[in-house]
């Protein structure tokens, strides 16, 4: 008969040995979390852009680091306000730097059209007094799509919706001081589910962007 011995780990050894493994099960979740977070959410471009007021230094006596750790890049949390009306036809989203607009498509078109209703109209002329209120100098207008059909058809028709809304905003400020980034972007940058109609209503929008001046 064989003995096996068992020698006890040291309260020290052990201890490394649990931070160890907590160290290495961290980067393998923080590893997963990256990949499932590849592609942005928003056109680039328009990401958020606050940098940190306060410079903070790494080798401040009272700064309490563990061994070997070092500070990440600051930066400031953009704040978010979003409002949509009750029906969801319209969202306004308003940041410390931005103000954007989202219009559904089924209220400014027809199905798979470009062509503006005069409620459309209406509505984007209410937006280019708020652009006038802000004294915004640019102004970005991006037309986007559900993912059914062709995605070359999808960047075409969201094109061509974003010129048209591009084109009563022109009419609406006549300021040629005003500069415009006109896009189609098609089915990329969805803000919903496209796996259910509701989602890819949301989808089917067109969004009209421009610097916050006014707090």
């Amino acid at each position: 008969m064989t003995r096996t011995h068992t020698h006890p780990v040291p309260p020290r050894l052990a201890l490394a040995l649990a931070a160890a493994t907590v160290l290495v099960a961290t980067n393998l979740y923080c590893a997963t979390t990256a990949a499932a977070e590849d592609g942005p959410s928003v056109p680039p471009g328009t990401e958020a852009s606050a940098s940190a007021p306060v410079e903070v230094d790494p080798n401040d006596p009272d700064l309490k680091l563990p061994e070997g750790a070092t500070l990440t890049e600051p930066k400031v949390l953009d704040i978010k306000q979003v409002v949509e009306d009750q029906s969801g036809d319209e969202r306004r989203e308003d940041t410390n730097s931005d103000v954007k607009f989202a219009l559904q498509a089924e209220v400014l078109f027809g199905k798979d059209s470009a062509k503006l209703g005069g409620e459309a109209k209406a509505r984007i002329a209410t937006i280019a007094q708020e652009i006038k209120t802000q004294n915004a100098t640019k102004i970005r207008v991006f037309g986007f799509t559900d993912d059914l059909g062709s995605s070359a058809h999808g960047d075409v028709l969201s094109r061509q919706r974003a010129n048209a809304v591009h084109g009563v905003l022109v009419q609406e400020l006549s300021d040629a001081d005003l500069t415009y980034e006109v896009r189609g972007y098609g089915e990329q940058y969805p803000i919903a589910d496209n796996s259910t109609e509701a989602g890819r209503k949301k989808n089917r929008r067109v969004e009209i962007s421009f610097p916050r001046t006014v707090t």
